[in-house]
């Protein structure tokens, strides 16, 4: 069953306040939240609708009076049967690209911005072809940031891409031939406003190359907007579905449908896909029966939340769990408002200054914001950190920015260069390095040993004399040193003499 809330009663119906402030407490502890969005959220943009009086389709029928074509029938791919239908199709994108070149992003652009700045939005699907949500900071699937250009088919960075265009974007045209697209330039928005459509450049360029080597011409496609119509398959139908089956692999903990009808077929697929994958993600009944104030970002989780002024058809029983009356600004900007009470740290700010200037005469310090909460980066055993993104803590603009100066202290001189008052000994002591200097300056006295008496007596010690020459006695029974050696005397080599005496013969040898 679905449970509405009325944003008007909520001043006067507590229970209602009180739910209210419990989805917008379920916002600042889920961390992985889908958000799908229609044109409701780009109404308060300053865009024109269509249907009223003085909108855009109301100017497109007094050019062509005799073209009868209703709001849904501008947006069906069987217009390019006739060239009449054809005609007011492009003259009509052209009065609504220039109406959204001066709009900007709605408190609800803003929004998402800042969910993804929480790091507690998983993706932003959106049905809009305005681009607001890449002029808030949402990298877009059309964004030339995520494409790879090379060989073949371009490819998109799924990583990289922040909010999905399902249903393309204004600000291209593409090539009905090649499906080349390029940035929509301001004159291809008056050949649109006439009623045409440019030729596109690349194949004209291949068609001429062919020609000037003597072969047929190739056919010159034509340049028309970059979006997605009815019963019209999309360009990159194949890396959305990637994203898509990416993103419920990863378990999404709250879905929030803002600002859309829920009536085109294939984004009513893709929102029960993802409602599916949330409500598995919703803690057990038990785990929800203890007191409030022990529950954690997980008893918080597994809400489908459907914001709009329209109520959704029967068949979202049981799919969306909660219907917020009202328009979306209002709604996010009290979720912004009960979770800045809620959870205040989440909102913390530090001022960093940085020195800019010569430090030598003086400089000035400038203060640059940065986001210190760390939500979403808790890192467990065996975790990988997530890496931070840049655009949170980069310098704010030049209207953000205080200058504060400040005379910058000087660097501190070398020990060597130090004066006296600085040095930690007294006028009288010096530091160990400064006495030796000195003391190798100075004239040194002769040095006087004192004699020592004699341990065992002169007969012990009396093989080594000093010599008359030496300047000092030092006494006979000082130990030798090896720096003065007393030379000992030489003693005369003797030679022994051995006299043979001869032996007289035998008689026998006589004999």
């Amino acid at each position: 069953m679905v449970v509405t809330l009325d944003l008007d009663a909520s001043t006067s119906d507590p229970p209602v306040r009180r739910q209210l402030a419990n989805l917008s407490l379920a916002v600042a502890k889920c961390k992985k939240i889908v958000v799908v969005t229609g044109a409701g959220i780009s109404c308060s943009c300053g865009i024109p609708d269509f249907r009223s009086s003085d909108g855009l389709y109301a100017l497109v029928k007094q050019q062509y009076p005799d073209v009868v074509l209703k709001g849904r029938d501008l947006f069906d791919a069987s217009l390019f049967r006739d060239p009449t239908s054809t005609a007011v199709f492009y003259t009509f994108i052209s009065r609504l690209k220039k109406s959204i070149d001066v709009a900007t992003p709605s408190p609800t652009h803003r929004f998402l911005k800042t969910l993804d700045s929480k790091r507690k939005l998983l993706r932003s699907y959106t049905q809009n072809i305005d681009g607001l949500e890449d002029r808030a900071g949402l990298v877009g699937t059309s964004s030339d940031e995520v494409k790879t250009h090379g060989k073949g088919k371009s490819k998109i960075k799924t990583k990289e891409v922040r909010n999905v265009q399902l249903h393309g974007d204004i600000h291209r045209v593409r090539c009905t031939f090649c499906s080349a697209d390029y940035p929509c330039a301001s004159e291809h928005l008056e050949t649109f406003l006439a009623g045409t459509a440019p030729d596109c450049p690349e194949c004209a360029v291949r068609s001429t190359a062919r020609v000037a080597r003597s072969a047929r011409a190739l056919k010159v496609g034509k340049l028309r907007p970059a979006i997605v119509l009815y019963d019209e398959p999309h360009p990159l139908g194949d890396d959305i579905g990637s994203i898509q089956s990416a993103d419920i692999a990863r378990k999404p903990d709250m879905l929030i449908i803002m600002g859309t009808s829920l009536k085109v077929h294939g984004f009513k697929k893709l929102v029960k896909d993802f409602a599916r994958t949330v409500h598995e993600s919703a803690p057990p009944p038990s785990a929800c029966a203890g007191s409030p104030l022990k529950k954690n970002a997980k008893n918080f989780a597994g809400k489908v939340i459907f914001v709009n002024k329209t109520a959704p058809g029967s068949e979202w029983d049981g799919i969306i769990d909660y219907y917020v009356v009202g328009e979306t600004d209002r709604w996010v900007e009290k979720v912004i408002e009960d979770w800045k009470k809620a959870r205040p740290s989440d909102w913390e700010v530090q001022k960093t200054l940085v020195a800019t200037g010569d430090a030598a005469t003086g400089g000035s310090l400038h203060v640059a914001k940065e986001i210190t909460n760390t939500m979403g980066t808790k890192v467990g055993k065996g975790a990988k950190r997530k890496p931070v993104r840049h655009r949170e803590n980069a310098p704010l603009p030049e209207d953000e920015i205080w200058d504060i100066t400040l005379p910058l202290p000087e660097a501190p001189p070398s020990p060597s260069k130090r004066p006296q008052s600085r040095c930690h000994y007294h006028d009288v002591e010096s530091s160990p390095s400064k006495k030796s200097r000195e003391g190798a300056r100075a004239v040194r006295e002769p040095i006087h040993f004192e004699e020592r008496g004699l341990l065992f007596g002169n007969t012990t010690n009396s093989k080594v004399r000093s010599t008359p020459e030496n300047d000092f006695d030092l006494g006979e029974n000082i130990r030798k040193s090896k720096a003065s050696k007393i030379p000992k005397p030489r003693i005369p080599t003797s030679r022994v003499e051995v006299v043979l005496e001869l032996r007289p013969p035998s008689r026998k040898a006589l004999a």
